[in-house]
């Protein structure tokens, strides 16, 4: 900071005679060679008397500092406002949800698995049950691939029961995103709506969805040139800040490569793949769940599927336990159908906990835990 900007807080003249001696800016006068006296020494006889230097040297001081922070009103001022905006969002799914912590604010979700394995429906599940119960909040949908399916998601609206499915729709907001520069563009402008506060009319986004996330940072990696690798990581760092600082939920799914052997980050033998976007993607996420689908239910039009928690920073470790789900879990909708057009009720599942011991990253107090939900689409 010049001292020409501190005027009229010091007064011109003795700003003149710092700059005469090389004293220019605040920096320049706090960590002077030398002690207030030779400071004095060297300005012009009564210009100031030595109290008044000492205390325009203070008042520099003063100005180049950051105020002081107190840790209770700190902390009073975080609690105040996750109460105002933190939101509890549900899967549908009681298991799942307490697995992860429930899909509420302040978090980022990596929602991995093969084709048909539910990603874009669990995504779809979580944005419209915020939508119902919270009509304040709307949820923007980041479509990469063109293939948004606006009458899947006005029958699963009907399916959860709404009362007014249009407003429900209005406050779905559905871009077409095709590279990452427009994914960053939307997120600033997010942002910068979200710190304009109670500022900016009409319905707040409270959740991002981005499916997939794959089109737009797949193309940059390879594995001569970090460029890729470096736009992804400080992306996603934004989304993670984003998220804690506004308790915004991020839903970002993500596609699968293949692997030669066992994924060795799933529990299953079936698991011959892996998320895609390289083994760090996971880590710069709160929660990864990898999806399966286990195949059709033996004389039922139904398919059983599972979805994993390969690692998470909230899933709480515990015994091993098959837990069944209570009947008031059993009805209602789950899923649309993962096949085009049809329509899916969920119709029994039960919960498989079986944690296991892995080194645990002290950078990011990550919780390295095996746990999965297993339930199953009704397709009616």
């Amino acid at each position: 900071m010049r001292l020409h900007t501190l005027i009229p807080t010091l007064p011109a003249d003795l700003v003149s005679a710092f700059e005469s001696c090389g004293i220019k800016t605040d920096t320049d006068l706090l960590f002077f060679d030398g002690s207030n006296i030779e400071l004095f020494a060297k300005l012009p006889r009564g210009l100031v008397t030595c109290g008044e230097l000492d205390k325009y040297v203070s008042l520099v001081a003063e100005r180049a500092s950051a105020p002081g922070i107190r840790g209770d009103e700190e902390l009073e001022s975080a609690l105040r406002k996750q109460r105002e905006y933190a939101l509890e969002t549900s899967s549908g799914v009681g298991k799942l949800d307490e697995l992860v912590g429930g899909f509420g604010s302040g978090r980022v979700f990596e929602i991995s698995g093969e084709k048909e394995s539910g990603k874009t429906a669990l995504a779809l599940q979580i944005s419209l049950r915020l939508l119902i119960a919270y009509p304040d909040t709307s949820v923007l949908w980041m479509d990469t691939c063109g293939d948004f399916s606006v009458d899947r998601t006005t029958r699963v609206v009907n399916q959860l029961g709404a009362e007014d499915v249009s407003a429900v729709l209005e406050r779905l907001q559905v871009a077409l995103v095709l590279n990452i520069g427009d994914a960053q563009g939307l997120v600033a402008d997010l942002r910068e709506r979200a710190d304009a506060g109670s500022r900016a009319g009409g319905p707040r986004v409270r959740c991002v969805v981005i499916d997939s996330i794959t089109p737009l940072l797949a193309p940059s990696l390879s594995n001569i040139s970090a460029q890729g690798h470096a736009t992804m990581t400080t992306f996603m760092q934004d989304l993670r800040d984003f998220a804690r600082t506004h308790y915004f939920t991020f839903l970002v799914v993500n596609d699968t490569s293949a692997v030669v052997q066992q994924n060795s980050s799933s529990m299953f033998a079936s698991a011959t793949r892996k998320p895609a976007l390289g083994p760090s993607f996971t880590f710069l996420t709160d929660c990864t769940l990898w999806l399966v689908k286990h195949g059709d239910v033996e004389g039922e039009p139904a398919s059983m599927h599972e979805a994993e928690v390969i690692r998470s920073r909230m899933t709480v470790r515990c015994i091993g336990e098959t837990v069944p789900f209570p009947d008031s879990d059993m009805c209602g909708t789950l899923f649309s159908s993962l096949r085009r057009g049809a329509r899916s009720r969920f119709v029994k599942a039960f919960c498989i906990r079986q944690p296991l011991s892995l080194p645990i990253d002290v950078h990011e107090s990550l919780v390295c835990t095996f746990a999965n939900v297993r339930y199953c689409i009704h397709s009616i």
